[in-house]
């Protein structure tokens, strides 16, 4: 298990007594501020929006709240559940087992074993031989190497021309869009351990959902002594004469600090340092990695629709790539007691369909589950709403462990923890919590003495020295 963050605090004394900025409310944003003001640092956190949480925001339903994109645990999330452990609230996680399915030409496939595989009509039997034989080589295999190969070439190699086409695009597709020719199988090799591990798949929850979550680590921070600035953008990033951090966010004037760590997107670095003393740090915290967004909705229906927690639906007719029956999972207690389903598109933020109105999104989703589930009536469905997220997953390239962006962007005063820095872990809360964990190991290799007055040039950067 990860170390809990009180002991890892215990070790990052050299943060005691520094003025500390924080940019990004997400759960990576607030890890960092609960870790660093449990270290004795005095805290201050901005987050552009009226809710921390980034994708793990909620919105009020029934006589509650609901996430607006779908969530869950696994068993493999150390980092994760090390830290709701830490926060007191390990004992309201709850498990299930949960399964797999997969949608085409109107059928459902149960996929959750080997006897699952053997019946899986759109593929000839010699090919569900070589899915499973992949699957089984995905679990056996190192990972070195496949960073510089991609996944079109080593799923082709293991299961065959014919099975990547009918079984490993359309889900590849489903992720990236028109870019998954370009992912690593490294990125594949991941995400296929984390979800499945060779055994039975579980999931779980939390009761009272994220929203809990971030209500208690936000309690905390403030309990520590944190400051938490919602509706802050932020507008300025500079250093002043003496090497000192200047923030300028939300309207509310230039505020100094010792340190600044950035969780948040780093597009915002283009426009916030441009023409200043930090212009260089965009070199190394923005190596031009693109990032794909996702147009979600949730349905709350009056029934269920099928058995399994996710199933892929790959037709071309079906406008969006899958279906989370989150009520197979979460207690409806957790719900309002609805049925709970997402259906998401993952599409690029320049992309003319995700600026499409909400009600054309949603009508076309409606439709696309009822195509799906002939049953499904439209009194079936109780409520729904849509929602948008311009940056959600990196759109990996071969040899993108290579390209990531640093930790340290300026010793002493500037770090980055973001969503480009997790591969080739699953960009997932429990990804960004062990981020957090691994950018601040380099924040104290910096400082193995504990003191925190290292020197810092004020002269503009040169990063080519």
């Amino acid at each position: 298990m990860a170390e809990p963050s009180s002991l890892a605090a215990s070790r990052g004394a050299e943060a005691e007594g520094d003025e500390v900025a924080i940019v990004g409310g997400g759960i990576g944003g607030l890890a960092t501020a609960y870790r660093l003001a449990g270290a004795g640092a005095k805290v201050t956190l901005y987050e552009a929006s009226d809710q921390l949480g980034g994708l793990g925001t909620f919105f009020p339903y029934g006589d509650g709240y609901l996430e607006k994109f779908y969530h869950c645990m696994l068993p493999s999330d150390e980092h994760l559940l090390a830290l709701l452990a830490d926060l007191g609230l390990g004992g309201e996680v709850y498990w299930k087992e949960t399964s797999f399915g997969f949608m085409q030409g109107g059928r459902l496939y149960p996929l959750n074993g080997a006897v699952d595989l053997l019946r899986f009509r759109p593929l000839p039997f010699i090919d569900r031989i070589r899915v499973g034989l992949t699957g089984l080589w995905g679990r056996l295999c190192s990972a070195d190497g496949l960073d510089d190969v991609t996944c079109v070439d080593w799923l082709t190699r293991l299961s065959g021309q014919r099975a990547f086409e009918t079984f490993w695009k359309p889900m590849l597709q489903a992720k990236f869009g028109d870019r998954y020719h370009e992912v690593p199988a490294l990125w594949f090799w991941t995400r296929f351990n984390r979800e499945k591990g060779g055994g039975k798949e579980r999931k779980g929850y939390i009761r009272g959902g994220y929203k809990r979550i971030v209500d208690t680590i936000a309690e905390a921070i403030r309990e520590r002594g944190g400051v938490i600035h919602l509706n802050a953008p932020v507008e300025r990033l500079d250093l002043d004469p003496d090497g000192g951090v200047l923030v300028s966010a939300g309207g509310g004037g230039v505020r100094r600090y010792d340190r600044l760590v950035i969780t948040a997107p780093v597009f915002f670095l283009r426009q916030a340092v441009q023409g200043g003393r930090l212009e260089p740090i965009l070199a190394v915290a923005d190596p031009g990695i693109d990032i794909q967004g996702v147009v979600n909705a949730a349905f709350m229906l009056r029934r269920g629709l099928t058995a399994h927690y996710w199933v892929a639906a790959i037709d071309e007719d079906i406008p969006f790539q899958g279906v989370v029956e989150s009520t197979t999972l979460l207690d409806r207690r957790d719900t309002s007691g609805v049925h709970l389903v997402y259906v998401m598109n993952y599409l690029h933020r320049t992309d003319p369909a995700f600026a499409r109105p909400e009600q054309d999104f949603l009508d076309d989703y409606q439709a696309g589950l009822m195509k799906l589930f002939p049953f499904l009536r439209e009194g079936d469905i109780v409520d729904r709403f849509l929602f948008r997220a311009p940056f959600v997953e990196p759109l990996y390239t071969t040899g993108f462990e290579r390209r990531k962006p640093p930790f340290v962007l300026l010793p002493g005063r500037i770090y980055l923890a973001t969503t480009t820095q997790v591969y080739p872990q699953v960009t997932s809360w429990n990804g960004a919590v062990g981020l957090v964990g691994r950018m601040l190991d380099a924040m104290m290799a910096e400082h193995p003495s504990g003191s925190a007055q290292s020197p810092v040039s004020t002269k503009p950067l040169d990063m080519h020295q």
